[in-house]
């Protein structure tokens, strides 16, 4: 089986020359060798142009033509809307309820962007949760690679932490506690100490 890759453009203008060269080119060139899933970000869109509901629509299937003319192929990828797929929304949810804010508001593109488009009230629950969004597309289709600018490669990270959280927090065996304790009586009084208190903080805060 073909490792797979996903990536997605947000539907909020004209693809140029930037987009072909910066994206569509690469992806591209990877539906030849991988299992590649790109999307029409219109859910990604609505966090920033969440007024501009007409904007979305018209330019998501002018963004599909333009994707197909570049050279993508229906038939050596799988080119989907985001929002056709309700379970992106659902894994956004899930993972909402266990993500620390205090996560979601370092994420260095949140301040960077809220100060380039000052003409727009961003000041919403969507924008600020973006990353968590981009967090529940990767992990749902559970993608070896997700090519992206720089500027998201802090999202990537957050998906690792935010991952590694919920596992802790739901994925655990019915014997997983006794398995647990068990294996800290093995550790000594200073060490079992020390486990249970990286333990306790990681659980209320996500640090240790």
């Amino acid at each position: 089986m073909k490792p797979r890759v996903l990536s997605g453009m947000r539907p909020t203008g004209a693809l140029h020359l930037g987009h072909y060269h910066g994206a569509l080119k690469n992806w591209v060139r990877l539906q030849q060798d991988y299992d590649c899933f790109y999307f029409v970000a219109d859910w990604h869109a609505l966090t920033t142009h969440y007024e501009d509901r007409e904007v979305i629509e018209r330019n998501v299937y002018d963004m599909v033509i333009d994707w197909v003319a570049a050279g993508l192929d229906p038939e050596r990828c799988t080119i989907f809307l985001q929002s056709r797929m309700p379970e992106h929304a659902e894994l956004f949810t899930l993972l909402a309820m266990g993500t620390p804010l205090g996560w979601l508001e370092r994420v260095p593109t949140y301040k960077d962007q809220m100060e380039k488009l000052k003409d727009r009230d961003l000041a919403t629950y969507g924008f600020l949760g973006y990353p968590l969004l981009q967090a529940a597309d990767i992990l749902i289709y559970k993608a070896a690679y997700v090519p992206v600018g720089e500027d998201q490669a802090s999202h990537v990270e957050l998906t690792r932490e935010v991952a590694r959280r919920f596992n802790h927090l739901y994925g655990r065996a019915a014997d997983f506690e006794t398995k647990v304790a068990a294996a800290v009586a093995k550790l000594g009084k200073d060490d079992a100490r020390y486990y249970e208190k990286q333990r306790r903080d990681y659980g209320q805060s996500g640090k240790t």
